[in-house]
Parts: C-alpha cells; structure tokens; sequence
C-alpha cells in the first residue's frame, strides 16, 4: 500500500523486522498474561523508525518514507497485523491528524513534535456509551467559563485512555458549536475505568469528564472547521484498522493454506480436495477483494478528494463482513487444533472481532453509503 521505491521498501522492511523480533505473538501472549498493553520504551523505539510523525510535517518534527504519510502508516499498520502487534499508533495519528489540519496547529507545535518523537502519547476520546459511532453528534457539553470551558460528560470504548498522556475530547458548546480539545489525562475533574477487551494486548477505558475545568489554549482548531478535521481524523482510523486488517487476513490465509498442504487425510494432502480448494479459493478472492478496496480507499483519502469517507465506508463494511468469516473459516480448516487456545489464530480472530464493531459496524455503513447513493441525483 505504500509507493515502490528503495526508501520505502527499507522502511517497511525494517518495521517488520523491528515487529518479529520485538512485538512477536509470543510477545503478545507474554504481555497478557502480565496484563500490560504496551511498554513506553517500546513505542519510544517505534517513534525512532518514524512511526510517530508519518502524517507530521518535517518543520514540525515528522516526515515520511514515501510521498505519502497516509500510505507509510497503513504500511505499518499492515505490518503489525502480521503479528496483531501492540501500540498507540492508532490513537496517535488520529490526534496527530486533526492537530496538524488545524488552523491553530502552531499554537500546538509543541504537542505536536512530543507526540511524533514518543515523548507524549495520546488518544482521541470519540465514541460514547450506549450508540453508534458518532463523533460529530457528542453529548459531552463544554460550558463556556470565565478562564476557559468546563467539560462534563462520558467517552467510552477509548482506546490506551489508561496509558494516554492527553485526550482529544469532542464536544458541544454553549452555542451548538461542535469543538474538539486537549486536555491532560490527570487533569482534575477526569477520571479514567479501564474496560475489559476480548484483544490480548489492546486496551480500553471509559473516560468520565467530571466538570473538567480547560483553558482556551485546549481548543483545536476553529469551530468552522471541526467537522472537517473529525472527519479526517475518522477516516484515518479507518483506514489504519482496514490495513491491519488486511495484514491479518494475508497472514492468516497464508498459514491455512501451508496447513491444508502439510497435512493428510486418507493419504492425500487436506489441499487435494475439490470441496477445500473451492473454500480456499473462496477466502483467496475475499482477501483481495479487500485489498483493493483499501487501496482504492487509501488513494482517495490521501488525495482528499470529495468521496474519501464513502470509500472509507465501503473499505470498512467489506472487510466488517468478510474479514471474521475468513478467520472462522481458518480456524475449521484447521480441525481440531484450530479450536484450541494454544493455536495463534485466536489471537487474530480477537483483533478481527474487536476491530468489526470499532468505528462504525458494517451494517452502519452500509446505511451511510444508501443514504449518499440516494442523495445522488442520477446521471442524465
């Protein structure tokens, strides 16, 4: 997904080399059982590959391999679902994304360069109990106040909201204006409950915003733009889950097919048999399928053009229907091994599953995409 040239190719190269030695699925399962998500000093590491600041602007302490940032990150983010690796990378570059459009970004160029360098880690607080994906509809209110704004509310299903330095929070003012702002995670008034995940090493809180009192210096962007900067910062998260998704599936695919092969059934390799080759041949064409509409969906988003979120939508839905039902299909073509906790696909059927009700189901984009096809007037 990232452009062919020496320097991406060795980018890409070192990061998976970097994730098989430091970020194995025995990792994964190590840090499991010890209840951690992530070290610091591991993704102080990752930042020094240029994880971090991929969407950054060199002047303000990024850079890219290739001449696209957002296709450098899904080329992470697709090596680190070969080993359902652990990391902020996500919650990272969706706030990297939205302070970097802002039309106030030097105002945050500090913040900026500590999170591109793994000084700072921070998280985007955009979903909220009990609904769908909305984050350009929040329920959280921030009441104007002589020195600032009081935040009141909850954010819930916050990904590294425990581990997180600062918090990216939507809200709505006093005026139905819809603003985002960074405030610290140990800020009075703010109270983090760690929440139970299916996925090994990834973790999520709750985030409880008692009369949080902000200063006007935590405001991102201008109210005009808002909606446009949510929008960026969303479909960037789609987009990086898509890729690790993809990655998974790749991964996934690759290890069944060796199985089939390696494996006898009545004196014949599993792979020999028609009705198998039909269901292999079946999840070959799933896999690309999805591939190619994150591709497809990656180059609209990069550009920026008018349609990138439906392509978002549509990459998202595809694999939200498809992705689980390969793993699952995975784990019977392994028989009864494939069934036990000890075989590594339950670690990528979790992150599957996980990643399937993050950002939108399939069935709610599905939704968004019939209502922009109806909206669309025919062609003459």
């Amino acid at each position: 997904m990232i452009e062919s040239s020496s320097e991406a190719a060795l980018f890409v190269d070192t990061a998976r080399a970097f994730l098989d030695k430091h970020a194995a699925l025995s990792h994964q399962r190590a840090l499991h059982a010890q209840h951690r998500s992530w070290d610091r000093q591991w993704w102080a590491q990752a930042a020094e590959l240029g994880w971090a600041g991929l969407l950054v602007p060199e002047e303000l302490g990024g850079g890219s391999a290739s001449a696209s940032g957002l296709h450098d990150l899904a080329a992470i983010a697709e090596a680190i679902g070969r080993t359902a690796g652990p990391g902020p990378l996500y919650p990272v570059s969706t706030v990297l994304a939205g302070l970097v459009d802002a039309e106030d970004r030097d105002a945050h160029a500090e913040t900026i360069a500590a999170l591109a360098s793994g000084e700072l880690v921070a998280t985007w607080a955009a979903d909220e109990p009990g609904r769908a994906f909305r984050p350009h509809q929040p329920s959280v209110t921030a009441t104007a106040t002589s020195n600032g704004y009081r935040l009141r509310g909850v954010k819930d299903r916050v990904e590294a909201g425990a581990q997180a330095d600062l918090m990216l929070v939507g809200a709505r003012t006093d005026d139905g204006a819809l603003r985002q702002f960074l405030i610290g995670a140990d800020a009075p008034g703010v109270t983090v409950v760690a929440q139970p995940c299916l996925d090994l090493v990834k973790q999520y809180a709750r985030i409880e915003l008692n009369d949080v009192e902000i200063e006007p210096t935590a405001v991102v962007g201008g109210a005009a733009q808002t909606p446009q900067l949510i929008d960026r910062q969303t479909q960037v998260a789609i987009a990086l889950m898509c890729a690790e998704t993809v990655g998974i599936l790749d991964t996934v695919l690759t290890m069944t097919i060796e199985w089939c092969r390696d494996r006898y059934s009545f004196g014949r390799p599993l792979a020999s048999y028609q009705a198998l080759k039909h269901r292999l041949a079946d999840m070959t064409l799933w896999l690309h399928a999805g591939r190619g509409i994150v591709a497809g969906a990656l180059d609209k988003m990069a550009a920026r053009t008018p349609d990138a979120a439906l392509w978002a939508g549509a990459a998202k839905s595809y694999l939200g229907e498809h992705a689980g039902l390969l793993v699952q299909e995975c784990v019977q073509l392994h028989g009864g091994i494939g069934v036990t906790w000890e075989h590594d696909l339950h670690v990528y059927l979790r992150r599957i599953t996980l990643y399937a009700n993050l950002f939108g189901t399939a069935a709610e984009h599905h939704q968004a995409i019939f209502r922009a096809a109806s909206a669309t007037e025919p062609a003459a």
